[in-house]
């Protein structure tokens, strides 16, 4: 188990990566070679040159101006200079909303911390019942819920205490969950007139042997909406069609630098040959060889595309469907059009950029299958990734394996290996195992099947929390436990281990202390680096780059990543309101995670991140969803731990928490959730 010394040596390791990150981050910003990784934003919208083109040979390359190394954090108030609506414009609303969640952890957790170190932390610390167990604790724990002797009087603070909480959290939850439906509401009815405002799709049309899909679909709505109806787009399976389009774009860009090459050059016309990648085969005049490629791809996707529309099989049953009006296009989707409630469903269409093409394709008959079978994927993928986490919990818990293995004992008692071990390895060692879990979970919500990105990276942010709800929370609190208190578990009845398990929870804070640290603190510092995206960028500019679409390409800015980031702060939000009255000694390195990570995305959704789409943040229902049911676990867990610790008159107490907070989401759902689903007819008059 990490004592005060380990918890020291990790938070040294982690605040000295952050720093330095910072420091290495603030010299590479301000050098010329390295502008368009580090503000590509602004290249994207036109507002920014590249200093390259300009000064001297040097300076080109170099930043000569040493009084700028001195000013390395003025990037800190220059991200939180330009206010909320002009993010809005810069950025989207949806990015914009996304930093809230940053500030509604600060909002939370900044008083539940100064009231849970003002009461709470003096009534556990003067106690001495750890001392008289034979369980395994550090001086940390002290601090927690587990010094208080069994049947104390002082578990009446911590059941007022759980109430202070809860309804200080819902409280910020309702002002903040009416504030952002309000922006959402402002931001739909202000938002210049796009083509999927006054679009729906429609999918499942039911076959008819006399009319094909396109003649169905118009026949349908202009009986249906005769007065409203504008025109339609049937859906087809052009997948073949696609990769077609994207060769000849490809092929065009090198016809692009070859041309570019031939006229700085004209004595000498540019070659390459025709085998793989260009370095083998015949020798070709490169002009021409990419001119007649090109001509030859156009003939194919002629072709292709007079396949696609006369092929009855490459259509497919759904159509994009316009309207002359807002009002229309919202009726339409948001009623039912047949009586048959599985023929004719209609949606709003997502905006072009955040349409998933390739699932378009997908027969709607083939969803619940294809859904079924992930669901059966995620759940075993859940099952088996407790093995990782038994693994990352040995290394957390290094004396409870010495007394049940103690041949171990001499080569890991060196103080600075133990502590470097139990502070650092094991928060380290669950951030890889969970690298690589959102690109698998990526890909299994686009095997599912949905049309658009925004609900793919909202599908898949689900799936994540519960992955870390279920393996990260409670596998390592199970686990973990398992592990600690190993001897304990081996000699004692079976009546008495529920018993241990509740004095054990509040026990693993510091393991999530040490995983805070790795992921929230020196993680975050990391993200501003840019480390990855710094040498792709390089590498592509010196090899690959050859016209300027391929070096705007090269800046790759990423986006936000909804899908990892949004689940991870809510594996924060649940580790601090969990602890915030067992061991409130979590509070601190969490607060400190919000308003670093704040202030670093704030700085690059403004600089670097490119918005893939625009949802009107339609997120935040999930987002209030999960940290409600947070709060739910929270106090559940509470009513089982003070269960274990003979609180008999203050227990029963505590099962009005849930069903109060239950209620609160039931509420706020039926009056702030509408917003998010639905399109109110009264805006579409704007």
């Amino acid at each position: 188990m990490a004592t005060i010394s380990d918890i020291g040596v990790s938070a040294g390791i982690n605040i000295l990566s952050a720093f330095v990150f910072l420091v290495v981050f603030a010299v590479l910003r301000v050098q010329p070679w390295n502008d368009r990784v580090y503000f590509p934003k602004w290249y994207l919208k036109g507002l920014r040159t590249s200093p390259i083109e300009s000064g001297t040979l040097v300076g080109k390359f170099v930043n000569l101006d040493f009084r700028s190394y001195l000013k390395f954090l003025n990037w800190m108030p220059e991200a939180l200079r330009m206010p909320e609506p002009e993010l809005i414009d810069h950025a989207g609303l949806d990015s914009a909303v996304y930093l809230r969640i940053y500030l509604l952890g600060l909002k939370i957790f900044v008083p539940i911390a100064v009231l849970a170190f003002s009461i709470l932390v003096p009534v556990n610390w003067t106690n001495n019942t750890l001392e008289k167990t034979d369980l395994t604790f550090s001086d940390l724990d002290k601090l927690s819920i587990s010094n208080i002797p069994l049947g104390s009087p002082r578990f009446w603070t911590h059941l007022v205490m759980a109430y202070a909480f809860t309804f200080w959290t819902c409280y910020v939850l309702k002002r903040e969950y009416a504030t952002v439906a309000s922006m959402r509401l402002h931001f739909l009815a202000s938002e210049h007139r796009r083509p999927d405002q006054f679009t729906v799709l429609v999918k499942n049309v039911p076959p008819d042997p006399d009319e094909s899909v396109g003649e169905l679909v118009e026949h349908f709505f202009l009986v249906n909406h005769p007065d409203h109806y504008l025109t339609q787009q049937v859906v087809y399976n052009a997948n073949k069609f696609s990769s077609l389009v994207a060769e000849k774009r490809k092929c065009q860009n090198w016809l692009d630098y070859y041309q570019i090459k031939y006229s700085r050059n004209p004595s000498t016309k540019p070659t390459t040959k025709t085998g793989f990648l260009g370095i083998c085969g015949e020798r070709v005049d490169a002009i021409d060889h990419y001119t007649s490629e090109i001509a030859r791809i156009s003939g194919e996707i002629s072709t292709e595309r007079e396949k696609v529309v006369s092929n009855r099989d490459a259509i497919m049953p759904a159509a994009f469907v316009s309207f002359k009006t807002r009002w229309a296009a919202a009726t339409c989707a948001q009623t039912q059009q047949s009586r048959n409630p599985t023929q004719w469903l209609t949606e709003w269409a997502p905006e072009p950029r955040d349409v998933y093409w390739d699932n378009l394709a997908i027969p709607y008959v083939s969803l619940a299958i294809r859904r079924l079978v992930i669901g059966v994927a995620f759940f075993f993928l859940t099952f088996f990734f407790m093995i990782p986490i038994l693994f990352v919990q040995s290394l957390a818990n290094i004396e409870g394996i010495e007394k049940a293995v103690p041949f171990l004992k001499p080569i890991i008692e060196m103080k600075v290996i133990k502590s470097v071990i139990q502070g650092f390895l094991p928060g380290l060692a669950l951030k890889l195992f969970l690298i690589f879990l959102p690109s698998i979970l990526m890909i299994m919500s686009k095997f599912e099947g949905f049309i658009s990105l925004s609900t793919l990276e909202r599908r898949s942010a689900t799936r994540y929390y519960i992955f870390q709800f279920i393996n990260v929370f409670l596998g390592s609190i199970i686990t973990g436990t398992a592990f600690q208190q190993l001897d304990n578990f081996i000699h004692q009845s079976a009546t008495e281990i529920p018993k241990t398990v509740g004095v054990s929870i509040p026990m693993k804070a510091t393991f999530f202390i040490t995983y805070i640290m790795v992921d929230g603190w020196a993680g975050v510092a990391g993200e501003i680096l840019r480390l990855k995206p710094l040498v792709i960028y390089h590498l592509k500019n010196w090899f690959l780059v050859k016209t300027e679409k391929d070096r705007e390409e090269a800046m790759d800015p990423g986006t936000i990543g909804f899908n990892t980031g949004e689940p991870q702060i809510q594996l924060y939000f649940l580790l601090g309101l969990v602890y915030a009255v067992v061991s409130p000694i979590l509070l601190p390195f969490i607060i400190l995670f919000f308003a670093l990570a704040f202030v670093v995305y704030r700085h690059q959704i403004i600089n670097v991140y490119n918005q893939e789409y625009e949802s009107g943040a339609a997120f935040w229902p999930d987002v209030h969803g999960r940290i409600v049911g947070a709060l739910v676990v929270s106090q559940l867990l509470l009513m089982g731990l003070m269960s274990t610790k003979e609180a008999a008159q203050s227990t029963p107490l505590l099962i009005t928490l849930p069903v109060l907070t239950l209620w609160f989401h039931r509420f706020c759902k039926g009056r702030y959730e509408p917003a998010f689903v639905k399109y109110p007819l009264q805006t579409t008059f704007a």
